[in-house]
């Protein structure tokens, strides 16, 4: 597949439509290491992953529904079952989580979160070429204090995203694209 190919190809799996199986051992390496090929201004390495797989999953799942009743003891059960189920149903999410280092005295904080970005974004592309469907999300609990503290995110870091990688049970579904021509500008000095 052509790397312009791939690009256009590229589509958003929902989680909840993604299951068993995900990438083995070999193909997870494969993933982490193309993945970790961002642009990284000043070689900093500002990024980390965290995986959750296995039974840690419907623990999380767990976890977010405890917090959410404590957040809101008047959640409706619907919402606090949607936060149980949350992490599921992909057999694999690699949480990117950048480390910021704010004081760098030559590389922004702002070109650090955006390498971790590019990171979170190659496993997109690199799950879909090895035949997977991926879906980055963030979600409240990418931003809450007691689950960023249960998942180890310390001081000076912030989860990217949470990328959901498994087979996807049905097709990609496609979304309207952008119109180009009505972003692009030429400067003229």
């Amino acid at each position: 597949m052509s790397a312009l190919k791939l690009l256009n190809d590229r589509r958003s799996v929902p989680s909840r439509q993604l299951g068993e199986p995900g990438p083995d051992a070999t193909e997870l390496q494969a993933l982490l290491q193309a993945a970790s090929r961002a642009p990284d201004h000043g070689k900093l390495v500002p990024w980390r992953f965290l995986l959750i797989r296995g039974e840690a999953r419907r623990h999380l799942g767990e976890l977010l529904a405890h917090t959410t009743l404590a957040n809101n003891p008047d959640a409706p059960p619907a919402a606090v079952e949607k936060d149980r189920e949350r992490f599921n149903f992909a057999p694999l999410i690699v949480t990117v989580i950048a480390r910021i280092d704010e004081t760098h005295s030559k590389v922004p904080a702002q070109e650090q979160l955006l390498s971790a970005g590019c990171v979170a974004y190659n496993l997109l592309l690199g799950a879909q070429q090895l035949g997977y469907g991926a879906q980055w999300l963030t979600g409240w609990a990418a931003y809450d204090p007691t689950i960023l503290a249960a998942l180890g995110v310390g001081a000076g870091e912030r989860v990217v995203g949470f990328i959901h990688i498994g087979t996807a049970r049905e097709p990609a579904p496609e979304r309207l694209r952008p119109d180009v021509a009505a972003l692009v500008r030429e400067w003229q000095g």
